[in-house]
Protein backbone atom coordinates (compact mmCIF):
# COMPACT_ATOMS: atom_id res chain seq x y z
CA UNK A 1 0.00 0.00 0.00
CA UNK A 2 1.26 3.08 -0.93
CA UNK A 3 1.29 6.36 1.02
CA UNK A 4 -1.65 7.87 -1.32
CA UNK A 5 -4.07 5.04 -1.10
CA UNK A 6 -7.14 5.15 1.13
CA UNK A 7 -7.35 2.09 3.35
CA UNK A 8 -10.20 1.46 5.41
CA UNK A 9 -7.71 0.21 8.30
CA UNK A 10 -8.37 2.22 11.78
CA UNK A 11 -5.91 2.28 14.61
CA UNK A 12 -5.15 3.98 17.87
CA UNK A 13 -2.18 6.33 17.51
CA UNK A 14 -0.46 7.05 21.32
CA UNK A 15 2.78 9.53 21.84
CA UNK A 16 4.42 10.38 24.60
CA UNK A 17 8.14 10.14 26.74
CA UNK A 18 9.60 6.83 28.24
CA UNK A 19 10.98 6.19 30.92
CA UNK A 20 14.26 6.42 29.22
CA UNK A 21 14.34 9.64 27.48
CA UNK A 22 12.54 8.62 24.36
CA UNK A 23 10.01 9.46 22.47
CA UNK A 24 8.07 6.68 21.68
CA UNK A 25 4.86 6.70 18.91
CA UNK A 26 2.73 3.63 20.22
CA UNK A 27 -0.02 2.09 17.09
CA UNK A 28 -2.48 -0.36 17.36
CA UNK A 29 -4.52 -2.14 14.83
CA UNK A 30 -6.27 -4.81 14.47
CA UNK A 31 -4.33 -7.71 16.59
CA UNK A 32 -0.60 -5.32 15.84
CA UNK A 33 1.24 -3.49 18.58
CA UNK A 34 3.94 -1.09 17.28
CA UNK A 35 6.01 0.73 19.38
CA UNK A 36 8.47 3.09 17.63
CA UNK A 37 10.73 4.86 19.72
CA UNK A 38 12.72 8.11 18.62
CA UNK A 39 15.19 10.37 20.06
CA UNK A 40 13.46 13.88 20.84
CA UNK A 41 16.27 15.05 18.07
CA UNK A 42 14.54 12.45 15.45
CA UNK A 43 10.74 13.52 17.07
CA UNK A 44 11.39 16.98 16.20
CA UNK A 45 12.04 16.47 12.85
CA UNK A 46 9.14 13.59 12.36
CA UNK A 47 6.55 16.65 13.47
CA UNK A 48 8.52 19.31 11.10
CA UNK A 49 7.32 16.76 8.62
CA UNK A 50 3.85 16.35 9.62
CA UNK A 51 3.26 20.03 10.09
CA UNK A 52 4.78 20.07 6.51
CA UNK A 53 2.75 17.55 4.94
CA UNK A 54 -0.47 18.89 6.29
CA UNK A 55 0.13 22.36 5.25
CA UNK A 56 0.50 20.77 1.87
CA UNK A 57 -2.81 18.82 1.80
CA UNK A 58 -4.43 21.53 3.30
CA UNK A 59 -3.04 23.57 0.18
CA UNK A 60 -4.58 20.97 -1.98
CA UNK A 61 -7.96 21.69 -0.21
CA UNK A 62 -7.83 18.15 1.31
CA UNK A 63 -10.59 18.24 3.69
CA UNK A 64 -9.52 14.65 5.61
CA UNK A 65 -10.54 11.52 4.30
CA UNK A 66 -10.64 7.89 5.15
CA UNK A 67 -7.70 7.12 4.71
CA UNK A 68 -5.44 5.54 7.32
CA UNK A 69 -7.80 6.22 10.33
CA UNK A 70 -6.07 6.82 13.13
CA UNK A 71 -7.49 7.96 16.53
CA UNK A 72 -6.20 8.82 19.81
CA UNK A 73 -3.63 11.27 21.38
CA UNK A 74 -0.83 11.81 23.53
CA UNK A 75 -2.97 9.42 26.00
CA UNK A 76 -0.19 9.91 29.01
CA UNK A 77 2.57 7.14 29.14
CA UNK A 78 2.66 4.46 26.38
CA UNK A 79 2.64 0.82 27.26
CA UNK A 80 6.59 -0.32 27.71
CA UNK A 81 6.92 -2.93 24.68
Amino acid sequence: MGIDKESDIAANLQIGPTSLGMVRIYVEAEGVELPLDFEPEEAEEIAEELIAAAEAARAMGGAGGKAGKATGGAKGKPRKG
